[in-house]
C-alpha cells in the first residue's frame, strides 16, 4: 500500500511542501532582519559594554559566516539525510543558537550563538529550494519558489514589527524576546516536516526505485498509481538523463577539471554566481542595518527609524508577492536584467539625495527623497533580483549534482552576505554618499552578465536543461534561440514524447510476457 503524506495527492501535497520549504525561508527572513534591529537597543548596548561599530558588524555578520559553513556541510550530508531530514537538522542547530544569543551577557556568547544559528540557516537555505524544485511541476516552479521569497520578506518584516513592538518592553527583555522567537518557526518544521517525501529525483539517484515511483504517484494525484504511464514516462525521463551523465563515474578532480559531463561546471559556476548578484545588490545593506542607517545616516529618530524599517518591510512583502505575476510570464533572463536596473536607478538616487544633503543641503528634504528611494529599492529588489538568483540555482544544475550545485551556490551566497555585512558599518562612516555608488556600478553590471552567461530556464522541466547542456553550448548565449527563447523549444517535447512512447511498448510487452506466462501455466494444469 502506497504510503500517505500530509495533504494526501496531487495539488494538495505539493502546496504542503511549499509551506514547509516556505517556513524554512520565513525562519531565514526573520533571522535577516532581527539582529539589525536588536544593536540598536540602549538596553542591548549597556549589556554588551557600548561596542565600536566594528564590533557590531562582527557580531552581526559572523553569523553569515556560519551560514557558509553549513551550507559547505551540505555537501556531504544533503544526500546522505534527504531534504526534509536536512531541514529537521538545520532548524535544531538554529534553536540552539537561538538559545545561545538569548542567554548571553557577553559579545564572546554572542557571538558563539549567531554562528551556531548561522550553520543551521546555511544548511536549511542550501536545501529548501532544491527540495521545492525537484518536488514541483514545470510551469509552477518558478511561482513556489517566488513564494518562497516572499515568505522570507514576511519572516523579515515579522522580525521589524515585533522588534518595534517590544522596543516599548522593560529592560533587557526588549531584545531578548526577539532572539528566543527563532525557536517558534523551528517547532513549526518539527510538525510538517516527519509527514512530506523526499525527493523523486534523489531517491531515483539512490537506487530506491520503488519509493520514487510512490512519490511520483502522489505528486501525480487523479489516483495515479506506480504503474501509471504518466509516472512510468515521468521516471524513465528521469533515469534516462541520470545514466547518460553518470556523474558518480568522475572524480571530483576530473568534474573540477572539465572532464565530466558537458557543462557541469559551468553551471555551477552559473548558479554561484547568481547567488552572488543576490548579495551583492546591496540588499543586506538595508536588511541587516536600514534602522541603523536612518538613524546615523540620515538623523532620522530612533522610533521613527523603527517605524519607517518595519513600513519599509511591508513594501518589500508586498512587491516579492507581485513577482509571482511575472517570474513565469516573462522568464528569468527579462525579469533579473529589469529588476536590476531599477536597483542601480534607486541607488544612484539615494547618493545624489545623500551627497546634496553632505554639502549643506536641506536635510529634511534630501533625506525624504533618500527614504522614498529606498522603499523603491525595495520594490524594485523584491520583483527579481530577491527571487531569480534563489530559483536558478536549483534548475541550473546537473540532475546528479543538484545538491552539491545548490551547496556551493548558497556557500557564495553566504560569504558575500558576510563580505557586505562586515563592510556596511564601517563603509557609512567613512565613505558617506559615496558609499551608495558602488552598489549603482554593481546592479548595472547585472545586465550585460545576465545577457550574454545565462540561459532561460523557465518553461522547461528540470531535464530539459540537461538536454541543453549536453548539446555543448558556447559561453555566449544570448545569440542561440534554444538557450533564449520563453517557450519551451518543441524538441524537448517530442523527446519527453518518443521516450513515453517506448515506455509504452516496454509496459506492453511485460504485459504480453506475462500474459503468455499465464497461458502457459494454464496448459500445464490442464
Amino acid at each position: 500500500m502506497a504510503r500517505k503524506y500530509l495533504g494526501g495527492s496531487g495539488e494538495p501535497l505539493t502546496i504542503w511542501i511549499s509551506v514547509a520549504a516556505s517556513t524554512v525561508l520565513v525562519f531565514y527572513g526573520y533571522d535577516q532582519g532581527v539582529f539589525g534591529n536588536v544593536i540598536i537597543n540602549q538596553n542591548f548596548l549597556e549589556t554588551f559594554g557600548h561596542p565600536s561599530a566594528n564590533l557590531q558588524g562582527t557580531m552581526t555578520s559572523l553569523y553569515n559566516i556560519g551560514c557558509f559553513f553549513g551550507a559547505m556541510s551540505t555537501l556531504i550530508t544533503g544526500d546522505w539525510l534527504g531534504r526534509p531530514r536536512q531541514i529537521i537538522l538545520g532548524s535544531t542547530v538554529i534553536a540552539i543558537g537561538a538559545t545561545i544569543q538569548t542567554c548571553s551577557w557577553s559579545v564572546a556568547q554572542m557571538i558563539v550563538g549567531r554562528i551556531v544559528a548561522g550553520l543551521g540557516t546555511g544548511m536549511n537555505t542550501a536545501t529548501a529550494g532544491v527540495w521545492q524544485a525537484e518536488t514541483s511541476k514545470m510551469r509552477s516552479r518558478g511561482k513556489l519558489v517566488i513564494i518562497q521569497m516572499a515568505n522570507c520578506i514576511t519572516g523579515f518584516s515579522i522580525s521589524n514589527w515585533l522588534t518595534l513592538g517590544f522596543s516599548f518592553a522593560p529592560r533587557d527583555v526588549a531584545w531578548r524576546f526577539p532572539l528566543a522567537f527563532q525557536i517558534f518557526f523551528t517547532l513549526c518544521i518539527y510538525a510538517l516536516c516527519p509527514f512530506l517525501p523526499d525527493s523523486p529525483r534523489l531517491l531515483i539517484r539512490k537506487g530506491k526505485y520503488e519509493d520514487a515511483m510512490d512519490v511520483l504517484a502522489a505528486l501525480e494525484g487523479h489516483g495515479a498509481t506506480p504503474d501509471s504511464p504518466s509516472v512510468r514516462a515521468q521516471f524513465d525521463v528521469i533515469k534516462d538523463i541520470l545514466d547518460r551523465e553518470h556523474v558518480n563515474t568522475y572524480s571530483w578532480w576530473q568534474l573540477i577539471s572539465g572532464r565530466g559531463p558537458p557543462g557541469l561546471m559551468r553551471r555551477m559556476i552559473l548558479g554561484a554566481c547568481m547567488q552572488a548578484m543576490n548579495q551583492v545588490s546591496g540588499i543586506n545593506v538595508t536588511s541587516y542595518y536600514m534602522s541603523y542607517i536612518f538613524i546615523n545616516a540620515l538623523g532620522i529618530s530612533e522610533l521613527l527609524s523603527r517605524i519607517l524599517a518595519a513600513c519599509g518591510s511591508v513594501d518589500y512583502l508586498i512587491f516579492a508577492c507581485l513577482a509571482y505575476f511575472v517570474i513565469e510570464r516573462y522568464g528569468r533572463r527579462k525579469v533579473m536584467m529589469c529588476s536590476a536596473a531599477a536597483c542601480s536607478i534607486c541607488w544612484i538616487c539615494i547618493a545624489i539625495a545623500t551627497g546634496v544633503a553632505a554639502h549643506g543641503g536641506n536635510s529634511y528634504v534630501t533625506g525624504s527623497v533618500a527614504v522614498a528611494f529606498f522603499f523603491a529599492f525595495f520594490a524594485s529588489f523584491g520583483m527579481g533580483v530577491l527571487g531569480v538568483p534563489w530559483l536558478y540555482p536549483a534548475e541550473i544544475n546537473a540532475l546528479e549534482m543538484r545538491t552539491k550545485g545548490a551547496s556551493l551556490a548558497m556557500a557564495t551566497n553566504w560569504i558575500c552576505n558576510y563580505a557586505v555585512v562586515q563592510a556596511t558599518l564601517p563603509g557609512v562612516q567613512n565613505l558617506g554618499y559615496k558609499y551608495w555608488i558602488v552598489w549603482a556600478v554593481i546592479c548595472a553590471a547585472f545586465i550585460p552578465i545576465t545577457y550574454f552567461f545565462y540561459p532561460e530556464t523557465a518553461n522547461r522541466t528540470l531535464e530539459d536543461i540537461d538536454r541543453f547542456f549536453e548539446t555543448q553550448p558556447g559561453v555566449l548565449v544570448f545569440n542561440n534561440k534554444l538557450a533564449t527563447q520563453l517557450e519551451r523549444p518543441q524538441v524537448y517535447v517530442e523527446q519527453d514524447e518518443q521516450i513515453a512512447r517506448q515506455a509504452e511498448k516496454g509496459s506492453a510487452w511485460f504485459g504480453d510476457e506475462e500474459k503468455g506466462t499465464n497461458e502457459v501455466s494454464i496448459e500445464k494444469v490442464v
